[in-house]
Formats: C-alpha cells, structure tokens, sequence
C-alpha cells in the first residue's frame, strides 16, 4: 500500500495513486483564502484502511499552514473534523 499523498496544486486534489484508480480529496477555491474540501475518494479495493482520513488530515494541514479558512462540503470531511476538534476553528461560517 502506498501511503505518499501527492498534493496536485493544478488539478486541486491530494491524492494517493493506485493502478489507475486514485484515492483523493478535491476542493476548490471560493475565495482567495476559503478552501471547499468538496469530494473524497477511496477505490473499493483501499477502503477500510483509513486512507480518507490521512488525506483529509493532509488537506487540513495544508489549509492551517497557509492560514485558510475551510468549508466542509464533503461529509468525510466533516465528520473528521467532528472526530478531530482542534480543526474546528478553520471552519467558515456558512
């Protein structure tokens, strides 16, 4: 299992590499410094073992470390954030 997540800064996505079928979490930009975190993906054959949540834990790391401010579209991402509270205060208010 490849554990290397790969933060592709052009296609918007953190992501992990498996035979042509990537695990990953999107986003995009609303606002210069506002992330939506809107899509995560594990293929069927990766489940189970946690990679949702180390990349949803790369993602919001890399939103901490540039200051951004985050809005949970996708419900992974939210319930990591339920889970995990010291990344709460990141979270734009809708």
């Amino acid at each position: 299992m490849n554990d290397n997540i790969i933060h592709d800064e052009e296609d918007l996505r953190f992501y992990m590499p498996f035979d042509g079928n990537d695990a990953e979490l999107t986003y995009s930009y609303t606002e210069t410094t506002i992330l939506d975190f809107e899509h995560t993906f594990v293929p069927d054959s990766h489940r189970g073992k946690g990679l949702a949540g180390k990349l949803v834990k790369e993602g919001l790391e890399f939103a901490k470390s540039n200051n951004y401010k985050i809005i949970p579209s996708c419900p992974v991402v939210e319930a990591y954030i339920e889970r995990y509270p010291e990344y709460k205060e990141m979270v734009h208010p809708v």
